[in-house]
């Protein structure tokens, strides 16, 4: 989706949207569309679109209007976002290929404005590349929209937008490719080529590097499978704070359960089990592309979770990097393993300030939230509450659970440290309790189980069906509040 800031509509655009407040007047529209509106119980509610035509300059227009809510919500930013996705939502197949956004109506901000230009951008991405014979009319014709009357300020606050929409962006292609053309070797090559001439550092761990430090848990994931493993840090130093802030993604490109082999309906859908990684790295790239000033860090473990002769056993103890040592007793629990080798890892190389993990863990995770939170657990309560703000602020929402002592009994094994499941009961935790044992004494640290966000059956307010781009905004919107000066 292009957006250009244009002092006039070009003449030749025939769809014109405008973004309206709840109880705004309509009296300025032409009176037939006025009386549409009205009729059609349009009331400018978060969300809502009216379409109608009109004679303009001797031309039929086709006028569309987007409900932003009442002006007072707390929820202001995120409303006026949905009324730019609504719009481009109701137009993206419709046969039109450019529309005219007059941000001149609804008292926006120019971070408002900026907004609505966001959900638009978002709500437009889709990918294609694989349907060949695609009926015309399902096809993507929504290209450009061309920006008028726009708040002083908007273009400056567009540039940090649009580079938190790149970012989201990448995260949604990591997803929606299959697992035969992303696996963990190109997921690499994907990022080397979205950082490259950006400044970042790219640092690539192959299958020796990580045996030679250790990573038996997460070598231990990936040894069924021909594709082979990998660790990728993405580092950015942008100023601020000495110390990083890490992000770590869990990034099994495809996971069959491995030897704990996981019914064969809806196994298609595990290529999104990197959805963790995937968030990591489209955060990292929109933070590098705004020039964040903040040094952060994304670690992402890359492994391919395949059933073979050479594949783990339930049963197997393996040593971790930490030199903790873990029976195995569900090979489909690997995304633990993953994660406790890459925090052990990133804390050992980078000594961060603070530790925050994402990793779509468990099925648990989806029973007790839905597709409406993402988990979060954590060692410290600021941390906790900066995530949570942050996710209210950019619609990635967060509910805490808890962590403590009392679960670890759970977790342990009568001949390793440690073992990869728990009973049945408290899933979701026992997991993040896993990882809690690898974090360093002192290290603020949270996790989130994003299991049941990266990827929708159904379209939201900033994606079609299918990636949500989930995570990476909320990781962007982190730094600018809390680590950036």
């Amino acid at each position: 989706m292009q957006i250009h800031f244009v002092k006039t509509a070009p003449a030749d655009v025939r769809l014109i949207a405008r973004i309206v407040n709840q109880g705004d007047s309509l009296a300025d529209l032409d009176p037939a569309l006025a009386d549409g509106a009205k009729a059609a119980r349009f009331g400018g509610k978060t969300g809502q679109v009216f379409e109608g035509f009109a004679h303009q300059d001797d031309s039929l227009r086709r006028v569309a209007l987007g409900g932003a809510g009442e002006k007072a919500s707390a929820k202001r930013d995120l409303n006026v976002e949905k009324a730019g996705s609504a719009l481009v939502a109701k137009f993206l197949r419709s046969g039109e290929t450019d529309m005219v956004l007059d941000l001149g109506h609804g008292d926006l901000s120019a971070e408002e404005a900026a907004s609505a230009l966001l959900g638009a951008r978002l709500r437009g991405w889709s990918y294609d590349k694989y349907r060949t014979k695609l009926a015309s009319e399902k096809r993507v014709s929504l290209e450009t929209i061309y920006v008028i009357n726009a708040p002083s300020g908007t273009e400056t606050a567009w540039d940090e937008a649009a580079a938190v929409a790149k970012g989201t962006e990448f995260t949604k292609r990591l997803i929606t490719e299959p697992a035969n053309i992303l696996y963990p070797e190109s997921f690499v090559e994907l990022c080397r080529e979205a950082f490259e001439g950006t400044g970042a550092e790219i640092t690539v761990l192959d299958e020796p590097a990580m045996e030679k430090l250790g990573m038996g848990a997460l070598l231990g994931v990936g040894q069924g499978s021909e594709r082979a493993s990998r660790m990728l840090a993405i580092r950015w130093n942008g100023g601020g704070q000495e110390k990083p802030t890490v992000f770590v993604g869990k990034g099994v490109t495809f996971d069959t359960g491995g030897i704990s082999l996981k019914p064969p309906p809806g196994m298609e859908d595990m290529k999104w089990d990197m959805g963790g990684a995937g968030a990591v790295a489209g955060a990292m790239l929109a933070l590098v592309s705004r020039k964040a000033k903040a040094n952060v860090i994304g670690v992402m473990g890359l492994v391919e979770n395949m059933p073979d002769g050479k594949a783990q056993r339930p049963g197997d103890v393996v040593t971790t990097m930490s030199g903790q040592t873990v029976e195995v007793l569900n090979t489909d629990a690997e995304g633990r393993l993953v994660l406790c080798d890459a925090l052990h890892w990133a804390q050992e190389e980078y000594d961060p300030a603070q530790i925050i993990d994402l990793a779509t863990l468990t099925g648990a995770m989806i029973i007790a939230l839905g597709h409406e939170h993402g988990g979060l657990f954590a060692n410290d309560d600021d941390l906790a509450s900066q995530l949570s703000d942050a996710g209210f602020a950019t619609g990635d929402k967060l509910w805490r659970l808890p962590i403590g002592p009392a679960y670890d009994k759970l977790i342990d094994s009568p001949v390793a440290d440690i073992k990869n499941v728990g009973p049945r009961p408290a899933g979701s935790i026992t997991a993040a309790q896993f990882l809690h044992r690898f974090i360093r004494k002192g290290t603020p640290w949270a996790h989130l189980d994003i299991a049941g966000m990266v990827f929708s059956d159904k379209p939201g307010h900033t994606w079609d069906k299918g990636a949500t781009g989930y995570g990476a905004r909320l990781l962007d919107r982190f730094i600018k509040d809390n680590v950036e000066g």
